[in-house]
């Protein structure tokens, strides 16, 4: 494919990607200052469609976010409570269970879980959490728990993060989440979420989850005070880390809303970097199987044009997501299947309904008429 860059700089990026070169730091920067948006598409594009085709995944799942009680409250958080706040909530196990049974006739694979760090909840809890989800729905995967709250619960059960994961994958714990990486920085971590893990214990809790055979997503939440440099080494950071392990799944770009949040002051992402975050970690992700461009986030037109920028997946159905909403999120809290599967269509990609380890679930309705 010939390329014209209006930004001389990609030539060079381009051309170690046709040569199969993995891009540097350097290259890394070159991605996030350029302005030649198309030609940096272009190249994304290329390696998505070289991977995947033109077929776009989606997965019907539904979020659980257990409780909004929050010890850390970390300064771009808009979901957290104290305890007995206006607003904090804790599911017990029976409301759980009631929640997984009103969505019970639908075609839910996947049960996304994940909650603040709650000290009025014990360790059993998350045990009872898991085999009642699985006891509702024996054939959904389960995916819960941010390396976070795998720390927290270490340290809650008095056991070795080993024993603890052994302990949530015999209840039923079969993937993880990517949250609470955010920016692996040691400065973004002292300004904004101090009194959550730092990100060198982030990656050996990672580590220690695909050393146990268990997958996990990877994030980095974008947007707030990091610089271009930092997001590089976040994303060469995973990469270095996937060449060792190969337990990540994909990889989700999440634009930050700062509203509610103490850092409001802060403006929205524009396209034109939602769109980058996404080509950018479509090419220094050469390791990674899958981009996706979360439409919670960045909304459902934008994550349609992401499709093209080196994204392949737009995550899911969701219903009800909580989390970025309160942040300010104007986005649906959840879309139905036949509203996924058109956003793929009409971004001229072929949709994929994928279980959580990207296995066909069925053939879509386009696929059914052909």
């Amino acid at each position: 494919m010939d390329i014209s860059f209006i930004d001389k700089r990609l030539e060079n990026i381009y051309s170690k990607v046709l040569n199969g070169s993995r891009l540097s730091r350097k290259d890394g920067i070159c991605i996030y200052e350029t302005h030649d948006l198309i030609g940096l598409g272009q190249i994304a594009n290329h390696v998505r469609r070289s991977l995947h085709g033109n077929k776009a995944f989606y997965i019907y799942n539904q979020h659980l976010n257990y409780t909004n009680v929050c010890k850390n409250r970390c300064r771009f958080c808009a979901y957290a409570r104290d305890d007995n706040e206006n607003g904090a909530y804790a599911w017990s196990i029976e409301e759980i269970e009631q929640r997984l049974l009103e969505r019970i006739d639908e075609p839910v694979n996947e049960l996304h879980i994940v909650g603040g760090l709650n000290e009025n909840l014990s360790f059993n809890y998350f045990i009872d959490l898991l085999k009642t989800v699985k006891k509702v729905r024996p054939n959904a995967t389960i995916k819960a728990f941010t390396c976070v709250e795998i720390d927290y619960l270490s340290n809650l059960a008095g056991l070795s993060v080993a024993d603890t994961i052994q302990q949530l994958k015999d209840a039923g714990l079969e993937m993880m989440p990517g949250g609470g990486a955010e920016v692996l920085n040691s400065r973004i971590h002292e300004e904004l979420f101090p009194k959550k893990i730092g990100h060198e214990r982030w990656l050996e809790i990672v580590r220690a989850v695909h050393k146990a055979g268990i997958k996990t997503n990877a994030t980095m939440l974008y947007g707030h005070i990091e610089t271009i440099e930092e997001r590089v080494d976040h994303l060469i950071a995973l990469r270095e880390l996937q060449d060792e392990t190969g337990g990540f799944s994909a990889f989700i770009p999440l634009a930050f809303h700062s509203e509610n949040t103490q850092l409001s002051h802060l403006p929205p992402t524009t396209a034109m970097d939602d769109l980058k975050n996404v080509a950018a970690a479509r090419l220094l992700l050469d390791n990674f199987g899958h981009i996706k461009a979360y439409w919670v986030m960045i909304g459902e037109k934008l994550a349609q044009v992401a499709l093209s920028f080196g994204a392949d997946d737009l995550d899911g159905t969701i219903i009800e997501e909580r989390i970025t909403h309160m942040a300010g999120a104007t986005s649906a809290k959840g879309l139905t299947k036949e509203q996924m599967e058109d956003m793929v269509v009409s971004a001229g990609f072929e949709p994929v309904e994928r279980d959580s380890f990207y296995h066909p679930v069925n053939l879509s309705s386009d696929q059914r008429m052909a």
